[in-house]
């Protein structure tokens, strides 16, 4: 079957999430894909960041859809990012879906399925085109910064009612979509097992630029954000620490360009590495001794599973993280602490060599692949395209 994606990211973020993982299984199954890119939830700033993916959406809106993989296609849309205005999100709704039209006829693609990541898909799609939708909610968006919440809201309500799957990826998410869809089933994030665990190869090169950090190093991989991390607890701990290297890889600020990282300048043994390919993460891992999920407790944090959770487990390294919700059945195979000294604690028993036996941590994440998540999903999906017939 041919399968509309409409992601909340862009193809080529070097961080991969749910939205490219999912393309790629489905690929792999043999159903056509048609990658519909992200229409900027988030309001765009004047700032060299936001101002530089404007002009590179531009070029790209202009071109045809970029074949990526066997049977994926990636199509950037060209729309105005300011959905909290119902007469722009019209007009977008027109522009995408002539795009959708003209294209899919080109290419002869004919979507029997729309899959979907935006909680605005309502505003811009009409679902009765198509034979099956699908909400896969990874997020609670609405509680991002910099996002139009009451559009978002409104949006997302009439959206889990109409669809006729949900996916959640939190237990929080399925209490806020279940009450409105008796057909939401909950399914954690997962980790690409075989990539992150080539970390634990002996013949794996450690980059250049973290080798040359002194150790023991205590890692972070993904997007640096404020509204996600705790800088505070982060800071204190790493003064306190001196004699540990704090090593960052990711770009600060990713999602909010208006993220204030003012609370980390200055601290000698924090260290920034900036981006990295994804093929290069399981390298960077190698070289971490401990690895972190340093997060806040907040409105979108309660209902957040981070994906790299069972990638750090893939990679082998001890992982120590906050008392996230969706992470709590996963005690016996990483530190969860509820304040710095218990975080700070934890870091340093890990160190020492008190962590959960190696192959049970990698026996968890082995359960928690793309593979597997996809054949139990795909279940639901063809029980109601039959119901359907």
């Amino acid at each position: 079957m041919d399968i509309i994606l409409v992601s909340t990211a862009d193809w080529d973020n070097p961080y991969w999430t749910n939205k490219q993982h999912m393309a790629v299984q489905f690929a792999a199954l043999g159903h056509r894909v048609f990658y519909v890119e992200s229409q900027g939830l988030r309001a765009p700033t004047a700032t060299a960041k936001d101002l530089k993916r404007i002009w590179k959406r531009l070029k790209r809106g202009l071109r045809s859809p970029k074949n990526v993989y066997d049977n994926i296609w990636v199509w950037s849309p060209l729309n105005i990012p300011m959905h909290g205005n119902p007469l722009i999100r019209r007009l977008n709704k027109l522009l995408l879906q002539s795009g959708i039209r003209l294209w899919c006829t080109l290419k002869g693609i004919r979507p029997q399925v729309l899959w979907t990541y935006s909680p605005m898909t309502t505003e811009f799609y009409d679902l009765d085109r198509f034979k099956l939708c699908v909400y896969h909610a990874v997020d609670d968006v609405k509680t991002q910064p910099g996002v139009p919440r009451e559009a978002i809201e409104k949006a997302e309500s009439v959206l889990s009612r109409e669809a006729d799957l949900i996916f959640v990826t939190a237990p929080n998410l399925y209490n806020l979509h279940k009450p409105l869809n008796k057909e939401t089933h909950y399914f954690s994030n997962v980790a690409d097992y075989r990539h992150f665990n080539q970390a634990l190869r002996e013949d794996l090169d450690i980059p250049e630029d973290i080798a040359l950090i002194p150790g023991p190093r205590i890692g972070f991989v993904g997007a640096i954000s404020s509204y996600k991390l705790d800088f505070e607890m982060i800071k204190t701990i790493a003064e306190r620490r001196p004699q540990w290297s704090f090593v960052f890889v990711g770009e600060i600020g990713e999602g909010d360009p208006l993220d204030d990282s003012s609370a980390l300048e200055g601290v000698k043994n924090l260290h920034f590495l900036g981006g990295k390919s994804y093929t290069s993460l399981p390298a960077y891992l190698k070289a971490m001794d401990v690895v972190l999920l340093p997060n806040k407790i907040n409105e979108y944090t309660r209902s957040m599973f981070p994906m790299k959770f069972f990638e750090y487990l893939s990679s082998g390294r001890p992982v120590v993280s906050t008392e996230l919700p969706a992470l709590s059945e996963y005690t016996s195979v990483a530190a969860f602490c509820k304040t710095t000294d218990e975080f700070e604690g934890a870091i340093d028993a890990a160190l020492q060599g008190n962590v959960a036996d190696l192959e049970e941590r990698l026996a968890i994440a082995r359960e928690q692949t793309y593979e597997i998540r996809t054949q139990k999903m795909m279940a639901h999906v063809d029980a109601a395209l039959a119901g359907s017939v």
